[in-house]
């Protein structure tokens, strides 16, 4: 569990299907990382636990200290494909606009860089998602390249492990 002035985020588990599904069912989330049947959030929280089990590191629930309410989704996750981890987040509508996205990235990051033998984090963002590129770029994340991901265009972000002081 990591847990910030507003913000507590544990890893996601299937049990968390019913609001999973709920955050991708809106457009405005899904036109940018998709929409979620039942079924394929089941299979994709599963696979998520299985990261936590192998790797030590996933996707969590974003969710409010006061009251617990699921707002979301960050984490750290792997892409064997790109040999890469990412850092994702993605957020009810909400809950946009009041830098819960760029609070709980960076606790995942800080997290990540603290706990993971890694040098760098991408982020892989959709053409024409800028609050994202807004939180990447308030993280210090910078473009990397431009990518394929599911079949359509992203521009992959990075973040170098910050140097020792």
């Amino acid at each position: 569990m990591i847990e910030t002035e507003r913000l507590s985020l544990r890893p996601l588990r299937t049990d968390d299907v019913d609001a999973f599904v709920a955050l991708h069912a809106d457009e405005r989330v899904s036109r940018f990382v998709g929409a979620y049947s039942r079924e394929r959030a089941l299979e994709r929280l599963a696979d998520v636990e299985r990261q936590w089990a192998q790797r030590g590191h996933g996707l969590c629930a974003v969710e409010l200290r006061s009251g617990g309410e699921f707002i979301g989704r960050t984490g750290l996750n792997h892409w064997a494909e790109f040999d890469e981890v990412e850092l994702g987040w993605t957020l009810k509508p909400g809950a946009w606009g009041h830098g819960y996205a760029t609070e709980a990235a960076r606790a995942c990051l800080d997290w990540g860089f603290a706990t993971l033998d890694t040098d760098r984090f991408t982020s892989m963002i959709r053409p024409g998602n800028t609050a994202s590129l807004r939180v990447a770029e308030r993280l210090g994340f910078t473009p990397l390249r431009e990518d394929t991901l599911f079949g359509g265009p992203v521009t992959v972000h990075s973040l170098d492990r910050p140097a020792a002081a």
